[in-house]
């Protein structure tokens, strides 16, 4: 995927309350709104011809529809989300599928993942940071199903880690024995991603 951001909806900056700011990891400031940061064009995709997939070094490699997946145990995230260009939403909420119900599926044989998604955007990540109720495949988001400018049908959240890991339009993971950087993490931003420790880029 390539192309630069396109942003929208993008409000101005806020001063959070006193009471809030011990949840506003280091260098970000407090966002109102959902604005949409976006690498390259928003594709298009129907929930009849949305799947995911994991697999790679995986003992059962599965797929799942959009029927089976909403057949599978889903719950409400409610979190705080933090990007990388600096702005914070709190209090925001999710429904969606935890990974470790899915992950339990197909019993992973080793430490890493690479997400993709449809359109081609990839972004790594250990399972560790995928595991123990710390990541999900949502699909709504505030009660409703999840806009297409924000991932929609489907995206993952991984809400601990700044927003780009949260890959928009996921299509599946593949487990791996090694970490390989994904889009933007070939393009200078950090591996892991932690905004408590502002890992934004390679060298933070």
């Amino acid at each position: 995927m390539s192309g630069g951001f396109v942003s929208r909806g993008f409000g101005g900056k806020r001063r959070a309350p006193d009471d809030l700011r011990d949840r506003l990891p280091p260098g970000q400031y407090l966002e109102g709104g959902f604005p949409v940061l976006t690498a390259g064009p928003t594709p298009t995709v129907e929930t009849a011809d949305w799947s995911f997939r994991i697999d790679g070094m995986v003992a059962n490699p599965t797929e799942w529809n959009w029927q089976q997946f909403n057949a599978l145990p889903a719950e409400e995230i409610p979190c705080d989300i933090h990007c990388v260009t600096k702005w914070s939403k709190l209090d925001t909420s999710f429904r969606g599928v935890s990974l470790d119900t899915l992950l339990e599926a197909v019993e992973p044989l080793d430490a890493f993942a690479m997400a993709h998604s449809y359109g081609g955007y990839t972004t790594n990540h250990s399972l560790e940071d995928l595991s123990d109720g710390r990541a999900w495949i949502v699909t709504e988001h505030e009660g409703e199903p999840l806009p297409r400018e924000h991932g929609g049908p489907a995206r993952l959240l991984v809400p601990h880690l700044y927003f780009w890991k949260s890959a928009k339009w996921i299509a599946g993971l593949r487990v791996s024995d090694h970490d390989e950087p994904g889009f933007w993490e070939a393009n200078g931003y950090h591996r892991r991603g932690d905004p408590w420790q502002e890992q934004r880029y390679w060298t933070d």
